[in-house]
């Protein structure tokens, strides 16, 4: 009579259980890594897409979209020409100079429909800015 192929020794059917602990340790801290690196951080953003349209001469449209975790009371802004969390009431009440949108030395004026800023460098060229 043969023998049963249920008695027979099969060396892959334990293989799984023998793994190194170090390999387990490894994927563990891996997909742990993997998981807090898609996570922000409390109180920053990230652009996540940029457009520059230049088709129009002597002026560029620039549209960028961030990704934000702001902390109880912000909401996305913009601080220092970069996506920023900043003081919910700053949007509220739509006095965007209030967050610094613009950059050092540059002058904040806000559009007369309250639509937008416009940051002025000293040399005289405008950048203007409105939410959507």
């Amino acid at each position: 009579m043969a023998p049963s192929p249920r008695t027979g020794s099969r060396q892959d059917a334990t293989a799984l259980p023998s793994m190194s602990s170090t390999f387990w340790a490894f994927m563990i801290l891996a997909s742990l890594l993997i998981a807090y690196c898609s996570q922000l951080a409390a109180g920053t953003c990230e652009i996540v897409t940029l457009d520059r349209d230049s088709s129009q001469p002597r002026r560029t449209i620039a549209r960028q979209t961030a990704r934000c975790a702001c902390r109880k009371g912000q909401i996305a802004g913009t601080t220092r020409a970069r996506p920023a969390c900043v003081d919910a009431r700053i949007i509220k009440t739509k006095q965007w100079c209030d967050m610094l949108p613009c950059l050092e030395g540059e002058g904040c004026d806000l559009l007369i429909n309250r639509s937008g800023w416009t940051c002025t460098q000293p040399g005289g060229r405008v950048k203007t800015t409105t939410v959507s």
